[in-house]
């Protein structure tokens, strides 16, 4: 029994340290990428830390009542009039911005949106006026792979129906290429 517990303990300690060693980055003899922890063929690679999210919690049902009350729609459905934000713009990267090849391999885009995205609205992200993130409930996107050169990025905000009610003012941010 002592054995079981001392070979769990020593388990979870070193759990964590598998997450730590170095990831190197080699190519194979066809064009492959190929990453690895084997340091004998690649070179290190600077591995960005995940970008998380959090998610929602949803509030617990109210108990069962014997009368229900009338039913109003509730704030932000399809019944509700559209309310203009009073900012609706990409936050980062700013506008004119630089970014290395590494930087713009998982590039997060963060909106200002005042005050806070009603429920039924969606926001989309277009990079070079293309669509590159389909509509969600966010105030951020990770895109990835970003070629080099000029790109331009644009939010639009969609109402219940799907329809663009705000289109934020357009960033360029500069893709270095590998090397430069």
């Amino acid at each position: 029994m002592k054995l079981r517990l001392l070979c769990l303990l020593v388990s979870c300690c070193l759990i964590p340290l598998a997450g730590a060693d170095t990831v190197y980055r080699s190519v194979d003899a066809q064009g492959n990428v190929i990453f690895t922890d084997n340091p004998e063929r690649g070179e290190p690679v600077e591995v960005a830390p995940l970008t998380v999210v959090p998610s929602r919690t949803l509030a617990p049902a109210p108990a069962a009542s014997p009368a229900p009350a009338p039913r109003r729609p509730a704030t932000g459905s399809l019944a509700s009039p559209f309310m203009p934000y009073s900012t609706f713009r990409i936050m980062n990267p700013r506008d004119a911005m630089t970014l290395s090849q590494a930087r713009s391999q998982n590039l997060t885009v963060e909106l200002a949106i005042e005050p806070g995205l009603r429920e039924d609205h969606r926001v989309r992200l277009l990079v070079d006026g293309q669509l590159s993130q389909s509509a969600m409930h966010t105030r951020a996107f990770i895109v990835p792979r970003l070629a080099p050169g000029q790109r331009t990025l644009q939010a639009e905000l969609l109402d219940g129906a799907g329809q663009v009610r705000h289109r934020s003012p357009p960033i360029t941010v500069s893709v270095q290429a590998r090397g430069d």
